[in-house]
């Protein structure tokens, strides 16, 4: 347990205790607690997003997934990064002028349906949980390889310090937390990048030359093929990515906590230009894994490739560099989970119990008070499936999340703001058959049943590690079916209008405003 990692890790611990305390004095109301009281800039916006996304499955587990599998291992990365356009033109801005914390309080404004709400805030939950699972099992085996302390122990202790940022900081500390890991992030992959690339006399064909003659897979280490070895395999886990981010809860709530809709424009370009810089940047790092650590040396130390990075360091830079990096890919994987537990007890205290038990008539303090229990509860819930999961590659967890999220949550979203005939019964359907089709498909598919290391030891059912091919357009279509066996309710055409004026413009239409002062 060397000193030096004690030290940064213990920084990481007490830096941000020391923001969550600050930020503490400054949340006091569930705007503040869920939405920072839209008092972000755009830049500061834009920069949390991307310590948001760019998660333990992004440092550790596409690193690790080059480091192995060379080429396909990228396709994480590309998917990630394009992902973002679809957010940008089709999502972000009329879901601001929409919603309010949740993404539910956006689609509300077209269906007011406690049923809805009730439906998108589950999907919510389950898919928050499953992203957190990833964050949590990297922990895990960063604290264990490090430290020496056990995995379980290492995953509660993580667990136990999310609950407690999001508990006493709410979005204020949570959105800190991210921009300094953040910055942080970018710092520690710039260094490692530079060192690496320099090593190969800052020459791109060099590097390239040599990692596709020192692994065992030769010049195929630079082809597809060698993780997602069937076409369909590389379009599934490509459509999940590209089209899943729009879906997730978690970046849809940073899109409330600024003011407008320019903010949030900028907030997207913003994040668009870290992230991208950053997955440039995972490729020296899989390529330096497979250069300097070796590929017999990285197989061997288990944890499914989520070590590739500190590995890397310690091949670079010896006992200083290693600590800062992994006390970096601690404060990642710390800011990660923070929002993702902010979001599933947003879904749970505004959407469950303030609109479906007590029907608007919580008061502020209490629903604060009810968002601060569902964080422990999500929390606890979390750690306990992360501790069974110990062996999953982090980036292929987060795959399965995206499909979820772009299976159930996306064809909402897009119908929503943009098909006229779109019903009540379609929403509904739409987002049901999503969330079924997908988590049944995890469960029978190769990530679960595996017969010699998944959780079910069985061969497996459904072909595709990636359910997304299957999953995300029978999302589409149970929308579609559901809308077209369902006869438009009176009023919605002119409904419909006033949605997408207020999409477009964030003007509230005066029957909106007079049908909000009515709730009130």
């Amino acid at each position: 347990m060397p000193l030096t990692t004690i030290i940064f890790f213990l920084a990481v611990i007490i830096g941000t205790m020391a923001i969550t305390y600050s930020a503490a004095k400054q949340t006091g109301t569930t705007r503040d607690f869920y939405a920072a009281g839209n008092r972000l800039t755009g830049l500061q916006n834009g920069i949390a997003i991307a310590g948001d996304y760019m998660s333990a499955a992004s440092f550790l587990g596409i690193a690790g997934t080059i480091a192995v599998y060379g080429f396909d291992g990228f396709v994480y990365a590309i998917g990630f990064f394009v992902s973002y356009l679809i957010i940008l033109f089709l999502v972000a801005e009329p879901l601001h002028n929409l919603g309010r914390y949740t993404l539910a309080d956006a689609i509300a404004v077209r269906f007011d349906s406690p049923l809805l709400r009730g439906v998108v805030a589950l999907t919510t939950l389950l898919i928050t949980i499953f992203y957190m699972l990833a964050q949590l099992v990297g922990a895990g085996a960063l604290i264990y390889y490090l430290l020496g302390i056990k995995y379980d122990t290492a995953v509660m202790l993580v667990g136990s310090l999310m609950t407690f940022y999001v508990v006493f900081g709410g979005m204020v500390a949570t959105s800190w937390v991210q921009i300094i890991k953040a910055i942080l992030l970018l710092t520690g992959t710039l260094v490692l990048s530079l060192i690496v690339f320099s090593r190969f006399h800052w020459n791109f064909s060099e590097m390239f030359m040599h990692v596709s003659t020192i692994t065992p897979l030769k010049e195929q280490f630079l082809q597809p093929g060698n993780q997602l070895n069937h076409p369909l395999e590389t379009i599934s886990l490509n459509l999940a990515l590209i089209l899943g981010t729009a879906g997730l809860p978690h970046i849809i709530s940073r899109l409330f906590t600024v003011k407008d809709a320019v903010t949030t424009r900028y907030s997207i370009y913003t994040a668009t230009w870290v992230i991208g810089a950053f997955y440039l940047m995972t490729v020296f790092l899989g390529f330096g894994a497979s250069a300097f650590v070796g590929y017999e040396a990285l197989k061997g130390v288990g944890f499914g490739g989520n070590l590739t990075v500190t590995l890397l360091a310690d091949a670079l830079g010896g006992e200083f560099l290693m600590a800062y990096i992994a006390a970096v890919a601690f404060a990642t994987i710390l800011a990660v989970v923070t929002g993702l537990v902010l979001s599933a007890s947003s879904a749970f205290a505004h959407d469950v119990y303030s609109h479906l038990i007590r029907r608007g008539m919580a008061s502020e303090k209490e629903q604060v008070m009810i968002a601060k229990f569902s964080s422990v509860a999500v929390g606890v819930i979390s750690i306990w499936l992360a501790i069974s999961a110990e062996k999953m590659n982090v980036a292929s967890l987060v795959g399965l999340t995206f499909a979820v999220a772009a299976s159930a949550n996306l064809p909402l979203i897009l119908f929503t703001l943009y098909w006229r005939r779109f019903t009540l019964c379609g929403a509904i359907s739409g987002v049901l058959t999503g969330l079924v089709a997908s988590v049944v498909l995890v469960m029978l598919g190769p990530t679960v049943m595996d017969p010699h290391n998944g959780p079910i030891l069985r061969e497996p059912i459904f072909p595709l590690a990636n359910p997304g091919l299957v999953s995300i357009p029978l999302g589409f279509l149970g929308a579609v079916i559901g809308t077209f066996l369902d006869r438009p309710a009176q009023g919605a055409e002119t409904q419909y209008e006033r949605v997408l004026f207020q999409a477009l413009t964030g003007i509230k239409p005066p029957q909106s405003q007079q049908a909000d002062r009515n709730r009130a």
